[in-house]
């Protein structure tokens, strides 16, 4: 089985891989590129692919390039602001307006008065800000830059969310950089730098990450529990079916008080009539629901131990729903 896509639940997804194809199903071959969500949407388009990964959902126009495909949520990520600042630790305050006017240019050096004032404990320096972004199409960049739309009307407005944005160009740099290893990679490498980056790669690359201002006004770091808390929060009802849009939901500036207020699902996209990928066969439709069905009950045993969220019993609920709904030929595939 090949897949592609979002590199933001790749260090989950390559586990929950290695552990089916050693210990589960020795047998079952999957192959899975993390070349971002947006290249991830477009194989699964040209069925180049026999399931895809994205942090965002397929839009109006992406769902009419890839009809009947079906959304299953497998995990839930934070994105993380993280920067280097030599001799400031993990825990700067950011708010989101004032991540939104540093990445839109309005706010341009360490020290400017609106980050100093929320950190009065910290003597910042008079130094140039670099902003790292994403240069692929990325779901990651879809979560975040949605959190500053919804943060700034003047990002919002001039900018927008998208897996790929008009990055204003800042006076210390605008760095673009390829998935979510390549913007971990420069932030540590680039003195000054600020960039957002999954919980999983800031931590495995022992970087420092701001701590947001939720909507209930606390300072919150980016951690497994304030991640759980948002999914708590805000994935609990009025979730659609796996076959409807899922681009009115959202995990940001969830309702808890303790919440990480950057939260996303990140879903596999597959086709709920699998004989239209070129090459499939009932055996290899079998292996693949059977896998995905992995990967929304066993699979989440993993996530937690990688920073991601283990679902909520309700979406594992729709997920259920959704892989039985596959089929091959018309005919249901057995998920065991």
């Amino acid at each position: 089985m090949n897949g592609a896509g979002a590199t933001f639940p790749y260090p989950l997804l390559n586990s929950i891989i290695t552990k089916y194809s050693t210990n589960v199903k020795p047998n079952a071959k999957i192959n899975y590129q993390p070349i971002g969500s947006g290249g991830g949407i477009s194989d699964l388009k040209t069925k180049t692919v026999d399931f895809a990964a994205s942090d965002a959902p397929l839009s109006a126009s992406d769902a009419a390039g890839a009809p009947n495909a079906v959304h299953i949520p497998e995990t839930i990520g934070a994105v993380t602001l993280a920067y280097n600042l030599p001799g400031v630790p993990s825990g700067l305050h950011l708010t989101g307006k004032v991540i939104a006017d540093i990445f839109q240019v309005t706010i341009t050096t360490w020290n400017d008065p609106a980050i100093q004032s929320l950190n009065t404990n910290v003597t910042l320096p008079s130094k140039a800000i670099v902003t790292v972004h994403r240069s692929d199409g990325s779901g990651t960049t879809f979560i975040f830059t949605g959190y500053l739309s919804a943060s700034s009307s003047s990002w919002n407005s001039s900018v927008g969310q998208g897996k790929t944005v008009a990055w204003p160009n800042a006076p210390g740099g605008a760095i673009g950089s390829n998935g979510n290893t390549g913007v971990a990679s420069t932030v540590n490498g680039t003195q000054y730098a600020i960039g957002y980056v999954e919980l999983a790669y800031a931590l495995q690359n022992g970087m420092t990450v701001a701590a947001v201002q939720n909507p209930a006004g606390n300072w919150i770091r980016p951690t497994l529990e304030s991640t759980q808390l948002a999914v708590q929060s805000g994935a609990a009802s009025g979730l659609p079916a796996g076959n409807e849009s899922w681009t009115s939901v959202s995990l940001l500036n969830a309702p808890d008080a303790n919440a990480y207020p950057i939260a996303s699902f990140t879903y596999l996209l597959t086709y709920k009539e699998l004989n239209v990928i070129p090459g499939m066969t009932q055996e290899r439709a079998t292996a693949l629901v059977q896998f995905l069905w992995y990967v929304v009950h066993d699979g989440q045993d993993l996530a937690p131990g990688l920073a991601y969220a283990k679902l909520p019993s309700n979406v594992v609920q729709i997920d259920e729903a959704t892989i039985r709904s596959l089929t091959f030929n018309g005919q249901q595939l057995p998920t065991t």
